[in-house]
């Protein structure tokens, strides 16, 4: 186990090498000047050329991507051509908002996801069974930013029960320490910050989890239907053991193993879905950030905020990896 960890960290290597490559090329092919965006359309045309010139803009891509990978070995990322500061202190302040939301929109899709999919796995063919899996087509089906709108409109500006916008309400202070509002106000046995911190995630932690907890319910639903065709699980029936034992004992960790998979999936889904739905609530994420350096076409930050996004992704599936193992005995990771 130990020498499969250490080769798939290893592998991360080639892994962001490879993705820093493809988004480099990707953020300078795409159209826009980001000296013209700094200066304004009316710039001249000398003022563009010495800005391009100290961005290091004017060097042929070859030469800007071997400054940008001598700098990325070092554990620099650059600084952001926007607000000239480094690349990853804005990454470290900004990533605890996005982990925030992606964990708490992840717990709220696991614990929905698998509740409704042992339900309806258990109530097969009853009406339970149709509107749950009715609920999860409408929640796979439906857009991130639409369900993000409806519910801005409804429980959040006409009954005014759920803030719209922001972490915090303006009148409560956390101190920082890890960045994680709820974690900080734990910390400091603030109930009262911590409350409202939570009350600040209820909305864009429903609308990120949603398609993620109707993916998980469907999967939830099928594998345990497979299971249940076993001869062990109906072996735990004819012994007459109480139907909470043989579902959560026998059948649901067995079935666990591709909901697993998905759940891991899902989470790189939650990072690609923070961009909206931080654009949305206006939450002082990482993906709130990405799409403010897109429309200012600053090249190092777009580059560092997806190989953070990236790294983070590949050690979530890292991890899926090794709890198979834990969940089944019977997978062995061979070098």
């Amino acid at each position: 186990m130990r020498a499969f960890v250490l080769q798939r960290l290893l592998l991360l290597i080639p892994t962001l090498l490879g993705i820093s490559v493809l988004v480099f090329l990707m953020v300078h092919l795409v159209p826009g000047d980001p000296a013209q965006v700094m200066l304004g359309e009316r710039a001249s045309a000398q003022s563009l050329e010495t800005l391009r010139r100290q961005l290091g803009l004017d060097q042929p891509l070859y030469v800007q991507f071997g400054r940008y990978l001598s700098g990325l070995l070092q554990g620099d990322l650059g600084r952001s051509i926007k607000t000239h500061e480094r690349v990853s202190v804005e990454l470290l302040v900004r990533f605890p908002a996005t982990l925030e939301l992606t964990f708490v929109s992840m717990v709220l899709a696991i614990v929905g996801g698998i509740v409704a999919g042992v339900l309806s796995a258990v109530r097969r063919g009853s009406l339970l069974d149709y509107v749950g899996m009715l609920g999860a087509l409408v929640g796979v089906s439906m857009p991130i930013f639409w369900l993000g709108l409806v519910l801005i409109l409804g429980l959040g500006l006409s009954l005014g029960i759920f803030p719209v916008s922001g972490r915090l309400s303006a009148h409560v202070f956390i101190p920082p320490t890890t960045g994680l509002y709820l974690v900080d106000s734990l910390l400091v046995g603030d109930f009262y910050a911590f409350g409202n911190a939570l009350w600040h995630l209820v909305l864009p932690g429903v609308t990120l989890g949603t398609v993620p907890a109707a993916v998980i319910a469907r999967m939830t639903r099928s594998s345990l239907l497979e299971v249940f065709k076993e001869d062990y699980v109906r072996t735990a029936w004819a012994k007459g053991l109480s139907e909470r034992v043989v579902i959560f004992r026998h059948a649901l960790k067995n079935a666990f193993i591709p909901v697993l998979t998905v759940i891991s999936l899902q989470f790189g889904y939650l990072l690609g879905g923070a961009v909206i739905t931080e654009t949305i609530f206006a939450w002082p994420g990482v993906g709130r950030w990405l799409l403010l350096a897109v429309y200012a076409r600053d090249f190092r930050a777009i580059q560092g905020g997806v190989l953070l996004i990236a790294a983070t992704f590949v050690v979530i599936n890292l991890i899926a990896d090794v709890l198979y193992a834990w969940l089944d005995p019977r997978i062995k990771y061979e070098n």
